[in-house]
């Protein structure tokens, strides 16, 4: 049973970080170094998520030559983390597997994250480009197949998918990571055994978020996650229920907002966090990157408020440096 007695704190403290969150916006809105960013090349997925908040709009998606053209700038600009995201970035195997290596191998990216629903992810893939990741995380909402399907999240597989990824994570030296969206149909859930056998190193858990144009049900979207929200005292009650596990990251509404920079399928920076207004930037491909990053709302406080800097790496110097002798070797007519 949940105790009462341990929300009031809980909820002191997601308040109080509120209010910083909203202070150190007030303190200082100006651009910074995209240390961090999340890149949505595609919106295309295969699953049908009730809440989400990156709805499959278009089918547009950049060359390989032009993605690759943004991420130099990036890294250029002071980007040590780049997170492959959708959509469903293994809809594209060869396209993402491209853009990992360069981004390990040519841009020296510290840390290569992708995040996907697990349903397309095949061991010869992971066996042949571990070594250009570095964190492999898995959208994870609930341990109960009927509310995965509930929610849009599959067929009825997704846990056996999970555990199944875990262990290729193992074998080939990734960092394992859960995403766990908390929402009106898991929030009650306790999933502290399934964490306890898996084993992220990272587990981060979302208080299902509205975005204008996305999820809001308005004309312009796809998604109506009104059905899908709960209070903020409700999301803390999963919070309470699970605060032994030491991965857990604590992911509020007030903390995520304005703390992720996200770039969508043009190359623009996404604004999800403003409640007023959906701001697009200019495409870092037209633009420098701190002109398209003075565009929106990026506030470096609130990003290392909910850590999001950590040890993100699982390869050292070693093998970035021995990669690139080994490429630089090779015959050049074999060269992409």
């Amino acid at each position: 049973m949940f105790q009462q007695n341990l929300i009031f704190p809980l909820l002191a403290l997601a308040t109080s970080t509120s209010l910083i969150v909203f202070f150190l916006r007030k303190k200082s809105n100006k651009s910074s170094s995209p240390i961090s960013v999340n890149y949505h090349f595609s919106r295309r997925c295969n699953y049908k998520c009730g809440f989400c908040f990156h709805t499959s709009k278009n089918s547009n998606m950049l060359s390989l030559e032009q993605a690759k053209i943004g991420l130099q700038k990036l890294k250029n600009s002071g980007m040590r983390k780049i997170n492959f995201a959708g959509g469903e970035p293994f809809l594209y195997p060869k396209f993402l597997a491209e853009l990992i290596k360069y981004c390990k191998i040519d841009l020296q990216i510290e840390s290569v994250s992708i995040i996907s629903n697990g349903s397309l992810i095949k061991e010869s893939w992971l066996e042949k480009n571990a070594d250009y990741i570095d964190i492999l995380g898995i959208s994870c909402d609930s341990f109960k197949e009927d509310v995965n399907v509930k929610i849009g999240r599959g067929d009825g597989r997704q846990i056996s998918n999970i555990f199944k990824i875990r262990e290729l994570c193992f074998k080939f030296n990734i960092k394992f990571k859960l995403n766990t969206v908390v929402c009106k149909y898991n929030y009650m859930e306790d999933m502290n055994e399934f964490i306890e056998r898996l084993q992220p190193f990272r587990w981060k858990c979302f208080q299902c978020l509205i975005v204008k144009t996305e999820n809001d049900g308005n004309k312009n979207s796809l998604r109506n996650a009104e059905d899908f929200l709960i209070s903020t005292e409700k999301y803390m009650e999963f919070i309470e229920r699970h605060k032994d596990q030491k991965s857990l990251i604590i992911e509020s509404n007030s903390i995520m907002k304005s703390s992720y920079l996200i770039l969508d399928e043009f190359m623009r920076f996404l604004d999800k966090g403003n409640d007023n207004e959906y701001v697009i930037s200019e495409s870092i491909l037209d633009v420098d990157v701190d002109k398209a990053l003075s565009q929106i709302k990026w506030d470096l406080d609130s990003f290392k408020l909910r850590e999001g800097e950590y040890d993100w790496s699982s390869h050292d110097d070693s093998f970035i440096n021995s990669s690139i002798e080994s490429c630089s070797s090779q015959d050049k007519s074999l060269e992409w």
